[in-house]
């Protein structure tokens, strides 16, 4: 099938539903249009999937013609198996999110218009993915940007959500500055902005050109504004703000995998440019590292998830920086499962309380959700990295890589996944375990919500399966084997024992997280964490460092220039007012009364004659 049919789709129940809305689509109709189109572009993808030997180009028309020497634009789309294995993320997960929706968004009074949004977020993430080059990724990336801002700020009656949709929008322009440079720099020395026919000049090159390097420092900015890295961090835990579906769409299938993508797709400039290639790993290592600190004393359900995902896509880009390109790919398709999973696991129990998202307020859910708090289990385990679950795969391949290149971010990742499995424990036994804290009446979702929850929990237990390291002799490692056609290979050169010693001690880690979990929980300490419990809950002041360097300099340059900006404006006030009073005197004599106007007349001729006869007489002296 064409690939232009997979955005095509999505995008054409956008404009349907955009445009008929409520008034057309009654009950839960706009969301079963808005599902069926993402299930549609999900068998577009899979059929391309299945026949995908090589790589597919399909080029459309020429953008720019006009430019200086046959430099033209020509827009196209690229499948290959990077490519290929994003649409399967994009349009299956999203799908399943988009059949939660159904159920979870029905009382909201916006309902087609947020299936609309959903639509548009995913037609855009499938041009990011498939654009043949980086002007026609950019438009995906500015698109989904702009989806996000809408999705965000769904709710945007509630300042908060506003606030939260609007830092996105500023926050990943920044990023975007350092896309648009790359794109300059290489179009300067390359001449084309084709990924193909830049990959093909670039390895081609016989030195390395110095440019290289500032090129991948510049993606790296975009990368980091796109997933949440740091400097660029802090806007992805406050885009939870949105519905609950979007927080999944957002942090588990489209957005901010976008980040890994570029790097994963941009690998034959990083392989040319080391320097840049190592700060990638270094801003992974220590984002994860972020992020796991800032989640394990966090109350609200969906924000523990938040800053998990600034984590887990730390270990993604920490994956390609090492150049484990398959293994960051590999975390990346795990990570849709079981995130998505536990955001609708934290959806379905919002919908069951009564929207109380503050996990204090919960507990004891087990008992009056259990199929709820079944897939929960299946997503906990999956992030904490506990075999069979696909998280466990994914991980140790990160860290089995991160060993290889250096011990130091080995030894960070390792404490990432202690934290992990810590702070996902204390969000389980809040969540699920105990007696039940709050005051709403907790109840199961029904099934249009629960289905897509069991077949993720599905996912998350069986896809692991996909990436099976060599050594377990349990068949091939298909992932690897698969993504190996398009993205440089790995050449492991440790030893089997050591293998396994990392293998071993990466569950020992993961299971010394969950035994400390129950054992703070069990002496009742775990809501608090001593001295780190408000740095945690405060993300580790970042946003308060923001906000003094940047914040309050620019909100007191701000009322300065509003303070003058009303002196101005009363100045040219006062002046207005002081050369319209005479004129305001003078509208006193407009009466329209005829017998006035006869008398001015007759005082003015009065007057008139008095001058004369006061200019002759004095001509006569």
């Amino acid at each position: 099938m064409p690939l232009y049919l997979m955005p095509l789709i999505p995008f054409v129940g956008f404009l349907i539903l955009i445009t008929f809305g409520g008034r057309v689509f009654k009950g839960s109709s706009g969301g079963w249009i808005g599902s069926l189109a993402v299930l549609g572009a999900f068998v577009v993808a899979a059929s391309n999937y299945m026949g995908l030997d090589k790589a597919i180009h399909e080029q459309y028309f020429t953008w720019l013609p006009y430019l200086d020497e046959g430099k033209d634009l020509k827009v196209g789309f690229y499948l290959d198996q990077v490519s290929s294995l994003m649409t399967l993320v994009i349009t299956g997960v999203g799908f399943l999110i988009h059949v939660f929706s159904i159920g979870y968004m029905q009382d909201d009074p916006r309902y087609t218009r947020f299936f609309a949004f959903l639509n548009f977020f995913v037609a855009l993430m499938l041009i990011l993915v498939l654009g043949d080059s980086y002007p026609l990724m950019f438009v995906g990336w500015e698109g989904v940007g702009t989806a996000s801002f809408l999705l965000i700020g769904f709710w945007y009656n509630k300042r908060d959500y506003a606030n939260a949709a609007r830092k996105a929008f500023i926050m990943n322009r920044i990023g975007d500055l350092g896309f648009m440079l790359a794109m300059f720099l290489l179009y300067k020395n390359f001449g084309t902005l084709v990924i193909p026919d830049l990959a093909e000049k670039v390895e081609g090159l016989s030195a390395v050109l110095p440019a290289l390097e500032l090129v991948g420092l510049f993606l790296l900015l975009g990368a980091a504004g796109k997933s949440g890295q740091i400097p660029l961090t802090t806007w992805l835990p406050d885009a939870m703000a949105g519905p609950t579906p979007v927080s999944a769409l957002i942090h588990a299938a489209t957005m901010v995998t976008a980040g890994v993508y570029l790097i994963a797709r941009s690998y034959f400039l990083y392989e040319k440019a080391p320097v840049a290639h190592e700060w990638v790993a270094w801003v992974g290592a220590l984002t994860a590292l972020y992020g796991a600190l800032s989640a394990i004393n966090q109350y609200d359900i969906k924000k523990i998830l938040a800053y998990s995902t600034v984590s887990q896509i730390g270990y993604m880009i920490l994956a390609v920086g090492v150049g484990a390109y398959w293994a960051g790919m590999f975390h990346l398709v795990m990570h849709a499962f079981f995130k998505a999973l536990l955001f609708l696991t934290a959806g379905s129990v919002i919908h069951g309380c009564h929207h109380e998202q503050d996990v204090r307020q919960m507990g004891g859910l087990a008992k009056k959700m259990p199929l709820t708090h079944a897939v929960g289990v299946v997503g906990w385990l999956s992030i904490a990295g506990i075999p069979i679950f696909s998280g466990f795969f994914s991980k140790d391949a990160i860290l089995t890589s991160a060993f290889e290149h250096n011990v130091w971010m080995y030894g960070i990742g390792l404490f990432v996944a202690l934290l992990t499995a810590f702070y996902m424990t204390r969000w389980y036994v809040l969540v699920f375990r105990g007696e039940y804290r709050g005051h709403a009446h907790p109840h199961e979702s029904g099934p249009i919500m629960t289905f897509p929850l069991i077949a993720l929990a599905a996912l998350s237990t069986l896809g692991g399966f996909l990436g099976l390291p060599h050594i377990f002799q349990l068949g091939e490692n298909r992932l690897a084997g698969y993504l190996g056609k398009v993205l440089p290979a790995e050449h492991s050169t440790l030893s089997e024992s050591t293998e396994w010693t990392l293998i071993a001690v990466a569950v020992g880690t993961a299971a010394l997280g969950i035994i400390i979990g129950f054992t703070l929980y069990r002496q009742k300490r775990i809501e608090k964490l001593g001295s780190f419990e408000n740095a945690s809950l405060q993300a580790l002041y970042v946003n308060s460092l923001y906000d003094s360097i940047f914040g309050a300099p620019a909100r007191g340059l701000a009322r300065g220039l509003d303070a003058m900006d009303r002196g101005v404006e009363g100045g040219l006030e006062a002046t207005a007012r002081v050369s319209t009073e005479p004129g305001g005197w003078l509208t006193h004599l407009q009466s329209g009364y005829v017998r006035a106007y006869a008398s001015l007349m007759l005082v003015g001729t009065a007057a008139l004659l008095v001058y004369l006869a006061v200019r002759v007489l004095g001509g006569l002296q």
